[in-house]
């Protein structure tokens, strides 16, 4: 049979033996090579009879891994770590942390775009996890840590505690730039040329198709097309915090302006005006290219359509739309990251 995707990773348990994280250095998207079909006979595996399997290697198993001809996954046999293989014959809801992180390394990874995955629950399945200078540490297992740290004089840096690492702890796909590591979560999709400035934030199953300027924030499940430049505190309205079940996401060519925000499917070539928080309930007057009021409607009657440009009145505080006269264009420059 054809999985949906595997991958052999390096994990992290806590004292009761339960998961923590797992890191996959080379996961797999509807593999069919040599490679996956040795660490399918190593792990026990049954490709015919398939399913979704997480599997702890035990010391015979990660002997035998040295023997695969895939030099990658050899290597994991020399780990001190907990090492884990995880096959998935479909794309169902993930079941267990290593489920999650191999679906989060997929999209880290650009194999699957925002939205191609099953993500259903991950947030049940996910533990709060102090993520520290010595790696992941449950954290009613953090004070003890520290102790042990201090009394070998040591000090243990504690940079978070959150149920979502640092993607650039995992993954840094080729031509990105990331000025502050701490802003994008793991499970992030970054296009090539895609540039993440320090007040910047991607969120998981959410990202950029790249080049693309990202200086606000790119909430959970909102994707952004090409050439389109999010402006300092600017926000998208994600899935998970009152978005509903709309998806939102922005096209190509966009500019969202400083402190604006996104409440709808932007189309290509739109402009938001700086603080102006646009969302599907927002009446906006409709107007022609010469400034004439076709009509009032909400804002969700727009969503998806192009080339608009959303705009306050000065004078009496009422939302405009107008035709966009011409999209933005980026220093492509500035977003080649090699």
């Amino acid at each position: 049979m054809t999985l949906f995707a595997c991958a052999l990773g390096l994990g992290t348990m806590n004292g009761k033996g339960e998961w923590l994280e797992v890191f996959y250095p080379q996961p797999h998207i509807r593999p069919d090579d040599q490679a996956v079909t040795e660490l399918a006979r190593v792990c026990g595996y049954d490709l015919k009879k398939g399913g979704n399997r997480v599997i702890q290697l035990h010391a015979e198993q990660r002997t035998a891994l040295k023997t695969l001809s895939d030099t990658a996954l050899a290597r994991c046999g020399n780990s001190a770590r907990p090492v884990v293989a995880t096959f998935l014959a479909t794309d169902a809801a993930p079941a267990s942390v290593p489920e999650v992180y191999l679906k989060l390394h997929l999209l880290s990874h650009r194999l699957v775009k925002p939205h191609g995955l099953d993500l259903t629950g991950i947030f049940k399945i996910l533990p709060n996890v102090a993520w520290t200078s010595k790696g992941a540490i449950d954290v009613a297992e953090l004070a003890e840590a520290c102790l042990a740290a201090r009394l070998k004089g040591e000090a243990l840096e504690v940079t978070s505690v959150d149920k979502f690492p640092r993607m650039t702890d995992y993954v840094v796909p080729a031509g990105v730039r990331v000025a502050d590591a701490a802003r994008v979560r793991l499970g992030a999709y970054l296009g090539a040329g895609t540039t993440v400035m320090q007040e910047g934030f991607v969120n998981y199953n959410a990202g950029t198709e790249g080049p693309n300027m990202v200086e606000g924030r790119i909430s959970a499940g909102v994707f952004v097309g090409a050439g389109s430049d999010l402006g300092g505190g600017c926000s998208t309205m994600g899935t998970l915090s009152g978005g509903g079940s709309i998806v939102i996401s922005v096209g190509k060519n966009c500019l969202i302006g400083a402190n604006a925000g996104l409440g709808i499917p932007l189309g290509d070539d739109c402009t938001i005006e700086s603080g102006l928080y646009l969302t599907a309930g927002s009446k906006v007057k409709v107007m022609s290219r010469d400034k004439v009021v076709k009509g009032t409607v909400k804002a969700a009657e727009l969503s998806g359509k192009s080339g608009l440009v959303f705009r306050r009145n000065s004078q009496d505080g009422s939302i405009e739309c107008l035709p966009n006269k011409g999209a933005i264009e980026l220093n492509l420059d500035l977003h080649a990251n090699n």
